[in-house]
């Protein structure tokens, strides 16, 4: 077996089905949109968009979708729509590239 498809995967990942979930932690109403490491056993996004009108869940798929090179559409919120802590479901087969959601950048 090849190193390059020994991928490590984080603890606020999990297979599920043909796809995968995530664990994010949502701070909404940031200064800037950007991953802040990881925040009980979640990884922490901060979002410029307010938690009214639904604004931070739109922006919250968008941002992941855009950080994993995936599509808005491949990006669901499977629970914790009015909370902070939120499971996303992510419907790709392939492992998205999980250093992508690292905080630099």
């Amino acid at each position: 077996m090849s190193g390059e498809s020994v991928i490590s995967t984080p603890e606020y990942v999990s297979r599920q089905g043909n796809g995968w979930r995530l664990a994010v932690w949502v701070q909404p109403g940031a200064r800037a949109s950007g991953v802040a490491g990881e925040y009980q056993g979640c990884v922490k996004i901060r979002l410029q968009a307010p938690a009214v009108d639904n604004k931070a869940n739109k922006a919250l798929v968008a941002f992941v979708a855009k950080r994993l090179n995936m599509k808005k559409s491949q990006v669901t919120i499977e629970s914790g729509h009015a909370n902070r802590k939120k499971l996303l479901a992510l419907d790709t087969a392939a492992e998205p590239d999980w250093k992508l959601l690292s905080h630099a950048g």
